[in-house]
């Protein structure tokens, strides 16, 4: 990370995944091209992310070929006048983090994996969720990530003062 001040712990970074709308998949795909997707992922313990999708395309294609992912998510990101300077910027919160993709197959870690989507995304639709996947789990795809290592964070943020909050300050 070139601006060292601004990295932030695992812990933190995690967060940032947690509360992200949606988080940025990187994939190879077979012919060595990049494709990444914004997907809705969700964990139940930090360490092991899933998302669904149809049984077929992109996404599967290149994690059969090459199961390295990274993802990289983005919170409270807007556009800035820098306080003190006038220069243009931007405040963000972001994490990264590097994992293995692979396909679920049994499907009772396929309907935990889908619960725990649902969960995340539609909490007020929860009873709806066991017919959901009897209609549809023959057709969904259920992909585990798990992290190989810590998700890192970073963010830039200006205080009340409209200084720059470095590395271990956190908001007041």
């Amino acid at each position: 990370m070139r601006k060292v001040s601004r990295e932030m712990d695992s812990a933190w970074a995690l967060e940032v995944m947690r509360k992200a709308p949606y988080i940025t998949v990187s994939f190879t795909r077979p012919d060595g091209t990049a494709y990444g997707v914004p997907l809705s992922l969700a964990s139940a313990d930090g360490r092991i992310w899933y998302f669904h999708c149809a049984p077929e395309g992109d996404k599967l294609d290149a994690l059969a070929v090459h199961p390295e992912v990274c993802l990289s998510a983005v919170t409270k990101c807007a556009p800035t006048v820098g306080p003190k300077d006038g220069s243009f910027t931007l405040q963000y919160r972001s994490a990264i983090a590097f994992g293995r993709a692979e396909l679920v197959t049994g499907d009772a870690e396929k309907i935990e994996a889908l619960r725990i989507i649902s969960q995340r995304f539609l909490p007020q639709h929860m009873d709806a969720f066991d017919d959901a996947v009897r209609r549809s789990l023959h057709r969904t795809a259920v992909v585990r990530i798990t992290l190989t290592d810590p998700p890192v964070g970073k963010r830039k943020q200006y205080d009340k003062q409209g200084e720059e909050m470095k590395y271990g300050r956190m908001e007041e």
